[in-house]
């Protein structure tokens, strides 16, 4: 799902925006490939701030790596004083079978995150077969998925609130 031309004009917009304050998100990023998941987090921090969320509500929490990612995100859906999880990761694929084990234990651990949590947990993991991929994809040609992340936590967060 892409957000890439996400646009709010009208009053009734604004009056959601303004409702949408008192939410707080939880991002945890992994330290590895900085260069690409640093980009992600500021496209998630902007857009989450954009579109109404305090920057006092917002939480970070660097991992060292997209594994990791698994476990914090863990601890932070058991405290009761976030409404939104948004982990960020990259991983790029190498000559071993260690990125394919990797995506897929992640990709099942976020999944079964979601399926065990009372808030949801957004997946902005890019699992990409080379670095050209995850520069497009962090604010290249393609976009940024922190960006489409951070429209995602939005709305699950409204979905859940309703």
């Amino acid at each position: 799902m892409s957000f890439s031309g996400f646009n709010l004009s009208n009053e009734e917009d604004k009056s959601i925006i303004s409702s949408r304050k008192n939410y707080k998100v939880s991002i945890v990023a992994s330290e590895w490939n900085k260069h690409i998941t640093s980009k992600l987090l500021d496209g998630a921090v902007d857009t989450l701030t954009l579109q109404g969320i305090l920057t006092k509500n917002i939480f970070m929490t660097w991992v060292p790596g997209s594994f990791e990612l698994i476990f914090e995100a863990k601890k932070k859906s058991k405290e009761s004083k976030f409404d939104s999880i948004i982990v960020i990761g990259s991983l790029i694929k190498g000559e071993t079978k260690h990125f394919e084990y990797l995506c897929s234990s992640i990709s099942y651990a976020i999944a079964n995150l979601n399926l065990n949590s009372p808030i949801p947990v957004i997946f902005c993991v890019l699992m990409d077969e080379n670095l050209e991929q995850s520069i497009e994809r962090s604010g290249g040609k393609i976009g940024n998925k922190g960006i489409d992340a951070a429209h995602t936590s939005i709305r699950m967060m409204e979905l859940n609130k309703s």
